[in-house]
């Protein structure tokens, strides 16, 4: 039988869509070598780590150009990489980073990490992309503080959230914070909380807090 070779063509998408794009083939299955074209630094080697996350071989990495192009041959285990596989099948979910679900995620910042602010919010906006593509989102995400920015009209984010509701993820947004930053009537998705609700979710765990 033919190797088959299965292309995707990522330039121009920044981190973490290329990886995403690949999670998504590697789940599907079906050819024997994942080729991805990307042109971004970044997502070259966020690329080749997540191929060593879930254990493929990577055949090749060449540049051409501007862009780079890295062929991954997937494999069912974390055992010998080398043997061929007659039939090309889906890598297990286990084995592509599906989690354990964490019940609350609260956000209480607009952007992740100190240092340079539009970087921050680059990377927030990055995770709750990803998060929309993860097979077990969050039960919920509580917005604090200037995180309300995120969930109000004009957000870059806002899409991303609608989208994890319309999931069935809850989003809730602390009331006296829309207040202090006069956002109450711009709350663009979900709803308004208190800190009593707030403290109840945050104390059933688990959560995570950014």
């Amino acid at each position: 039988m033919n190797p088959t070779l299965r292309t995707i063509d990522a330039k121009g998408l920044p981190c973490p869509q290329p990886v995403i794009l690949a999670r998504k083939a590697l789940a599907e299955g079906g050819f024997d070598t994942l080729e991805i074209l990307v042109d971004d630094a970044a997502s070259r080697e966020n690329l080749l780590k997540f191929a060593g996350f879930v254990h493929c071989v990577v055949e090749e990495v060449a540049a051409e150009g501007t862009s780079t192009r890295i062929r991954l041959r997937p494999t069912l285990s974390g055992g010998d990489a080398t043997a061929a596989q007659p039939n090309p099948a889906p890598v297990p979910s286990h084995a592509i980073g599906k989690a354990a679900q964490a019940a609350t995620v609260l956000l209480a910042h607009d952007g992740i990490g100190t240092g340079d602010p539009e970087l921050a919010r680059l990377l927030m906006r990055g995770f709750l992309y990803t998060l929309t593509e993860c097979d077990a989102p969050p039960l919920r995400i509580i917005f604090m503080n200037a995180g309300v920015r995120l969930a109000v009209e004009g957000s870059a984010s806002l899409e991303h959230l609608r989208t994890l509701e319309g999931r069935g993820v809850e989003i809730l947004a602390c009331g006296t914070c829309l207040d202090f930053f006069q956002l109450t009537d711009l709350l663009g998705v979900g709803r308004i909380t208190n800190m009593y609700e707030i403290a109840e979710h945050l104390l059933q765990g688990p959560a995570l807090a950014l």
